[in-house]
């Protein structure tokens, strides 16, 4: 249960060989960027599921990024809010973060390279258009992570035109990704790129703590918490630990409570608590309560941060 830290090293990231630009010729094993086939499972106890909304316009200077994030033995995209600076547009502003610096959680992990090369547009009927080179996907992941970091720019991409306020939120957004200039690239050696994606719901946390963000600090006193859950009305089992070390032995049991993720439609299970904490270090774990065992815990989620 919960996400293993040695993900990165389990992706393994040995320098690969790059990538024809084109691929003329079917070949098997390759699926579409507009229809992945790796979805994650609806929950056995058959409650509707939501996805992560998309963004609303903000006055941050902030870009949302997504990474990729284990949990039970499957993986999800997860997101952060990074500090980027004001050269080039929104939306590729916060696509450089993601295939160029590293998540601020020590879960999550990304398989994009630094690109030399990156553009993005937009045109009038909400469709992103991303144009990179191909030595971005010099990495060698299996079909499942491909797919996932095909939705992981998705993500990304819609997140941070929306968030911008450039593109209508109420229409269908898609992107087409573009390497090198050319469409059908196959990405990763898995994914053949240039038709117009979408999300696809099934590739988001199932439990994922908004804030606070890995290792940010706040005030003692009332600490507020925040998250969702995609099981609208699903039970939500939460416990602080409180660090005195690096290690996990360092953690210590501090409190524990249970919430109840929204069942209102508009806010697509959003769950918040509030505790009371003095100065000092924490860690914040949120998981589901399966519906079929109330004592089963199973998608977990954690942050660290600091209270001041």
């Amino acid at each position: 249960m919960g996400r293993v830290r040695r993900a990165a090293l389990a992706l393994a990231l040995p320098a690969a060989l790059l990538l024809s630009g084109c691929v003329a010729t079917p070949q098997s094993g390759i699926t579409n960027s507009s229809s992945p086939s790796e979805l994650i499972p609806v929950p056995a106890s058959g409650v509707p599921t939501t996805s992560a909304p998309l963004e609303t316009a903000q006055t941050s200077n902030k870009a949302p990024v997504y990474w990729i994030g284990r949990s039970n033995d499957n993986a999800f995209l997860y997101r952060e809010f990074r500090d980027v600076p004001d050269q080039d547009n929104p939306v590729t502003r916060a696509l450089r973060v993601m295939m160029s610096q590293k998540p601020l959680d020590p879960d999550f992990f990304t398989p994009w390279q630094n690109p030399k090369k990156l553009a993005t547009s937009i045109s009038g009927k909400n469709v992103i258009t991303v144009d990179v080179s191909a030595d971005a996907f010099n990495s060698n992941v299996d079909a499942a992570m491909a797919e996932r970091a095909i939705q992981q720019l998705v993500y990304t991409a819609t997140a941070a035109a929306a968030s911008a306020g450039l593109i209508d939120a109420g229409q269908q957004i898609q992107v087409v990704v573009l390497v090198d200039g050319h469409t059908d690239y196959v990405a990763f050696n898995h994914v053949r790129l240039g038709e117009p994606t979408s999300r696809s719901a099934g590739m988001v946390a199932p439990v994922w703590i908004i804030d606070p963000q890995e290792g940010t600090s706040v005030a003692d006193g009332s600490v507020k918490i925040s998250g969702r859950s995609t099981v609208q009305g699903g039970k939500l089992r939460w416990a602080i630990l409180k660090v005195d070390g690096d290690g996990d032995n360092d953690k210590t049991a501090y409190l524990n409570g249970n919430a109840t993720a929204s069942a209102d439609s508009v806010k697509s299970g959003l769950f918040t608590l509030s505790v009371n904490l003095g100065p000092g270090r924490y860690e914040v774990r949120v998981s589901q309560v399966d519906a079929s065992d109330s004592a089963k815990e199973v998608f977990q989620d954690t942050r660290g941060f600091t209270v001041k």
